[in-house]
């Protein structure tokens, strides 16, 4: 699909598949074109070119059944801040056509299953930004969609509410529950994602499985931070026989400055075992020896530079 606003082109061709039951990340900074997909995928916007269909139904002819489908929360909470959750949770079952007698006993299950059993009869306002979140996608969940799309739930969200909307996520998940899910935290898409699409200026430049991306960019490294920077040539010299990536960073440790030396480690827990024998025969003293695996952080710098090509199929 392609979407363009004037001359900003948002979507540049993407394609893209979910399977059913699974999470997709959609991960990309700002301007990239995430909530512009997730628009024209809930029928708030048309493509310019490209169709795309929700379990078999055109998101553009068959508009409202498709609308009967899915669910979608929005970047802002859409709640009443002076009503209660609960109160909430009956409008939006109104809205969505659930009758008087459905209400309370949709309410009750989700409150069960959400625990949102302490704040139910709160108002909203006066809930945490963690829980006011869940009680969003709770209201979401109302209708008992097949697909979800939750479109940066997390942002600007504290450490501890993040982590509350992860738990509800995952739970989601566990239930069997489609879910699209946009966001800026490489952290998040890694925690939740089946599988990743990362898109930057409107283009996709990568999609696969968390650990599909991170093997784009090497295997693991043992790093080994020294105590003394001038023993760095005599673990060098130790280390002859495995392949050395990066020996001249230097890391403050402390008030002091300690140099940090990093070799693959295609053969993991052996690899670290080779290191700390060369560091035992080079007689160094070490900070620190780990090992460590790429991140998407380094995935998604290394993917979004300028001129980057397209990697992997989203297929």
């Amino acid at each position: 699909m392609s979407r363009a606003f004037g001359d900003v082109r948002a979507l540049d061709s993407v394609s893209l598949s979910v399977q059913e039951g699974t999470v997709l990340g959609l991960l990309g900074p700002n301007g990239s074109g995430k909530t512009t997909l997730v628009s024209i995928l809930a029928t708030l916007q048309q493509p310019d070119s490209g169709t795309a269909t929700i379990c078999g139904c055109d998101v553009v002819a068959d508009a409202a059944q498709v609308r009967t489908l899915i669910s979608l929360t929005g970047q802002s909470a859409a709640l009443d801040m002076a009503l209660t959750a609960r109160e909430n949770l009956s409008l939006f079952g109104r809205l969505t056509g659930l009758s008087r007698r459905e209400i309370p006993a949709r309410t009750d299950e989700l409150v069960e299953t959400y625990e949102l059993g302490e704040v139910i009869d709160r108002r909203v306002s006066a809930l945490s930004g963690g829980m006011r979140r869940r009680v969003d996608i709770a209201c979401a969940l109302v209708t008992r969609p097949q697909v979800l799309f939750l479109d940066e739930p997390t942002t600007g969200l504290d450490p501890r509410s993040r982590q509350s909307v992860w738990q509800t996520v995952a739970r989601l998940r566990s239930e069997g529950m489609t879910v699209l899910l946009t966001t800026q935290y490489l952290e998040e898409a890694d925690r939740l994602a089946d599988r990743i699409v990362m898109l930057d200026h409107g283009r996709e430049v990568a999609s696969g499985t968390p650990h599909d991306l991170k093997v784009l960019v090497g295997e693991a490294v043992c790093e080994v931070i020294l105590t003394d920077p001038d023993d760095r040539r005599r673990l060098l010299a130790a280390l002859a026989e495995v392949s050395v990536v990066e020996s001249e960073r230097v890391s403050e440790v402390g008030e002091q400055s300690a140099a940090m030396v990093c070799v693959d480690a295609p053969d993991g827990i052996d690899t670290v075992a080779t290191v700390i024998e060369a560091v035992r025969v080079a007689a160094v003293d070490v900070v620190d020896i780990g090992l460590r695996r790429p991140s998407l952080d380094e995935v998604f710098f290394r993917l979004t530079e300028s001129g980057a090509q397209p990697v992997g199929n989203s297929r």
